[in-house]
């Protein structure tokens, strides 16, 4: 099962997406894609209300603008340098513990939405990830099998970046990552069921990103350095993890940082696809 959220920014429908690809309106039974819906057995939730009758098809979903997946959450963590190619391209060492930073949760914007370069900024950047979605609350974790059971589902997350802010400004990264509209997200959450009843492994997606058509990013999760459920372990070490929560595990190599591409400039377009979670479209503005 899939789940979204459609229509105008701050007026979101939640829906639930089934194998045959049925959009299902799912307000009589929350008003949102929240993390306190995605804590109280969602899938199940809704295969009740749907045996009971209780919820109708969206034939015009479509025509509405697709939303980020999981209302706002209440913090984005991300990872740096966890692709093996990546780390190469930049020059940086292998890391020994994951690379961990904050975004702003502000910064989360629909799959389709304009991404803005940020007044002053000459290196705008692109970075394809796959993003994490908490289901329960996670502390203390004490293997990756535990740490899987709090994952609620997997969705693409875009970790665009302001470089000059991020490197060479001072401080820390989070300055040159937390500008406004600088984590499109979506367009679905898929369930770790669906992903494995379509045959799909997290630690195996191909993810593909292009600017103006032109290939930027072609890796696969296979190449990260710390896997998912890995990381939600660790991080359950120094921080709870709460339902709704997102984490960003890190980008494949090809990014305009590595001086192969120029960096972003309103009028781009960007593409984002990821084997079983769907694309995003981004035109790209000026703040």
């Amino acid at each position: 099962m899939r789940f979204a959220r459609l229509g105008p920014a701050g007026r979101e429908i939640p829906v639930a997406i089934d194998t045959d690809g049925e959009v299902l309106d799912l307000r009589p039974i929350t008003n949102d894609v929240s993390g306190s819906f995605l804590a109280s057995d969602p899938v199940g939730r809704v295969q009740h209300a749907r045996s009971a009758g209780d919820l109708r098809s969206m034939p015009d979903a479509d025509s509405l603008r697709r939303g980020a997946p999981v209302a706002r959450p209440g913090k984005v963590v991300c990872i740096g340098l966890n692709y093996r190619d990546h780390a190469a391209e930049t020059g940086a060492d292998i890391p020994t513990e994951p690379i961990v930073f904050m975004k702003d949760p502000m910064t989360v914007i629909g799959p389709d939405d304009e991404v803005l370069v940020p007044r002053g900024s000459t290196k705008t950047d692109w970075e394809i990830e796959l993003a994490v979605v908490i289901g329960t609350t996670a502390r203390y974790c004490e293997s990756e099998d535990e740490a899987a059971t709090h994952i609620a589902g997997y969705a693409i997350a875009n970790d665009v970046s302001e470089r000059e802010f991020q490197l060479e400004r001072g401080g820390q990264w989070d300055k040159g990552k937390s500008c406004e509209t600088f984590n499109p997200l979506g367009p679905w959450l898929v369930t770790p069921a669906s992903l494995d009843d379509a045959g799909i492994d997290p630690t195996a997606i191909p993810l593909r990103l292009t600017v103006n058509s032109e290939v930027r990013q072609d890796g696969t999760t296979a190449d990260m350095i710390f896997r998912p459920a890995e990381i939600v372990r660790y991080l359950s070490q120094f921080m709870v993890l709460y339902p709704g929560d997102v984490i960003s595990t890190g980008t494949p190599a090809g990014v305009a940082l590595a001086g192969n591409a120029p960096y972003l400039q309103p009028g781009d377009v960007v593409e984002l696809t990821a084997e079983g979670l769907g694309s995003q479209r981004q035109t790209v503005g000026a703040a």
